[in-house]
């Protein structure tokens, strides 16, 4: 359920420079409506308010756009809802310092688990033990804030052409997340993720190259993105399931713009799993931590398809 914050990093590349463009001077606003659908079992709804305010500018073209973004949002899917916040500054037009934080709660249903402790479901049986969650409707808030370095370059600012607007950005951002449930080294789950959340601090990266279309009336941008989540729980016996080791997720992005308002992405997904050695290494009836990670030259990771999906985004001022 976090492609909106993928779409929001990818868009990122251009919209504080098109809003300065927009306009000279002032306050720029912006209201946009998003409806992510994938090939799993999942959708989600986002409101989002922005506000760009000039700060700081200068008048060489570094600082020329200078501003600070505040984003205001609210999220609701089958199994949750959230709400959040995001003060982005930009203090030159090649890096970005962000922050913000959210909160949300869930339920449980057939579709999926929106909340709740991931744990054995007979603590007393013989291993691999099957998991159960146990959360009942908006029975605990989870919480997260982060802080986040972005850089990002376009070709085309620094050689003016048509075909020249080859894109790339990097964001590397430090979060801490937080289920009030949660004691120290339980795992929870959130909006049907796998389930090995736990409190506590994760880094995140991410790596986008894109190329802008230059004649194409529809199909504007295309873009290769690689994302890091790398837990930093530090759970005594961790290295047994692979607690800390990171998960890749890579995606192929096609974003085509019907209308200044109206555009819709493609987005075709792998990621990487734990290597248990087992065919319930991409199960989640089993509880994760009953599996050990592979050691061996198989490698610790598996890649796979993960989904494929559509995000329509409608600025609605």
């Amino acid at each position: 359920m976090r492609l909106f914050k993928f779409f929001a990093v990818f868009l990122i590349l251009s919209a504080v420079s098109a809003w300065a463009q927009d306009e000279n001077g002032g306050i720029k606003t912006s209201t946009d409506l998003s409806v992510q659908i994938s090939s799993l079992p999942e959708a989600k709804l986002s409101l989002s308010q922005s506000f760009v305010f000039p700060f700081l500018q200068g008048s060489s073209p570094l600082t020329s756009d200078n501003n600070i973004a505040t984003v205001l949002g609210a999220e609701v899917s089958p199994v949750s809802l959230n709400g959040k916040a995001e003060i982005i500054w930009t203090p030159a037009a090649f890096f970005l310092l962000s922050g913000g934080g959210m909160a949300g709660s869930g339920w449980n249903m057939a579709l999926g688990n929106g909340i709740g402790i991931n744990k054995p479901e007979d603590e007393s049986a013989a291993k691999p033990r099957k998991a159960v969650i146990d959360g009942t409707a908006f029975d605990g808030l989870l919480w997260r804030a982060w802080g986040a370095g972005t850089v990002q370059f376009d070709l085309g600012a620094v050689i003016p052409g048509d075909w020249n607007h080859i894109l790339f950005q990097s964001r590397h951002e430090l979060r801490y997340a937080a289920y009030s449930r949660a004691e120290s080294g339980d795992s929870w789950v959130y909006e049907a993720d796998r389930g090995e959340n736990q409190n506590g601090l994760v880094y995140y990266a991410s790596y986008v190259l894109g190329y802008q279309m230059p004649l194409s009336p529809v199909l504007d941008t295309v873009a290769f993105m690689a994302e890091l989540d790398k837990p930093l729980y530090d759970t005594p016996g961790g290295d047994y399931w692979g607690d800390n080791l990171g998960k890749w997720t890579f995606s192929g992005l096609f974003n085509f713009s019907f209308t200044s308002r109206f555009s819709t992405a493609l987005v075709l997904q792998m990621q990487t799993r734990k290597n248990y050695g087992s065919s319930k290494f991409n199960n989640k009836e089993y509880y994760y931590r009953d599996f050990e990670l592979i050691k061996d030259d198989e490698g610790q990771r598996r890649l796979l398809f993960y989904r494929a999906a559509l995000l329509f985004n409608y600025k609605i001022r």
